[in-house]
């Protein structure tokens, strides 16, 4: 090979390296491809969608919280009727008599 490949940040064979190389480039690119358009309805769009995601959130966020509360308030049922603080009653069996 006579040049250096375009991995290395050494001169190729017109002096320049790969970053002034790539650098010609992209401005070869941009002054070709000149502006792009923006739609018209960009912005409607972008507030659709925005106010959408907000809704979303806060929905989700408020299932969140539902679910919450429900999961509490069942624990707190089921911790009245079972109550596993207390130490379950002894059971011992009568003894054995007339045999």
């Amino acid at each position: 090979m006579t040049g250096h490949s375009d991995h290395s940040g050494l001169p190729g064979r017109d002096g320049r390296n790969r970053h002034e190389r790539k650098e010609d480039e992209v401005r070869r690119l941009m002054e070709t491809a000149g502006h792009p358009t923006v739609p018209g309805d960009l912005t409607a769009r972008a507030v659709a969608r925005g106010t959408r995601l907000l809704r979303r959130d806060r929905a989700l966020r408020r299932l969140g919280w539902t679910l919450l509360t429900v999961a509490a308030v069942v624990f707190l049922v089921w911790a009245s009727v079972a109550r596993p603080w207390e130490a379950p009653p002894a059971v011992t069996t009568p003894p054995l008599e007339g045999w």
